[in-house]
């Protein structure tokens, strides 16, 4: 299994008269399974008849819901903890304090050090393209932390700054992924 990752080449200038082009890395995002995918394979892995399982999963999510909105920050075996939260604007004074001051609620997901770990472990596949939608290079990574170039015959020593060897972190580019709707864990489709 690999992390997908796309760098597209895309004008960062902040000024509209000026170009500044630069790869930017984001995850490449799979579909989201559905629920009954996600039952089959649990049923399938566990031996566990799919009633019993789909019976099983409705009843969790109910009850992750009902404690959340209450507060607790609620374990998801293997995975981590999931909590509500919120944005607000402060003000000074208490009598301004209202629920009108927040400006978004969201899902908080906290991963556990094992699935941290894995995510640290598994390879990483980058391809390139050019603003014009063309594939221009392809980077593998066959071990934790470093990229390698197959396309660079003189690689560059890793630097220590998790950017990986060679060329594969652009300018002005992120090295972490993005995308997504917050709280949604996404899953390559088989």
């Amino acid at each position: 299994m690999a992390i997908k990752v796309k760098a597209v080449e895309r004008n960062v200038s902040f000024d509209k008269s000026k170009e500044k082009w630069a790869f930017v890395m984001q995850a490449d995002l799979y579909s989201k399974l559905s629920q009954s995918k996600v039952i089959q394979e649990a049923a399938l892995r566990s031996g566990i008849a799919r009633g019993s399982i789909n019976a099983a999963w409705d009843a969790i999510g109910e009850v992750i819901k009902a404690w959340a909105t209450e507060g607790h920050a609620v374990a998801i075996p293997g995975l981590g903890s999931m909590r509500f939260g919120l944005r607000a604007t402060s003000v000074a004074d208490v009598n301004k304090v209202g629920s009108n001051l927040i400006t978004s609620r969201r899902v908080i997901f906290v991963p556990n050090t094992e699935i941290k770990d894995e995510l640290t472990r598994t390879s990483i596949n980058i391809t390139c393209y050019d603003r014009d939608g063309n594939v221009i290079k392809r980077v593998t990574s066959s071990d934790p932390g470093e990229v390698e170039d197959p396309d660079n015959e003189n690689p560059n020593p890793p630097s220590g700054d998790g950017g990986g060897s060679g060329n594969t972190n652009p300018p002005g580019g992120s090295s972490t992924g993005g995308g997504g709707d917050e709280g949604d864990i996404m899953l390559p489709e088989d």
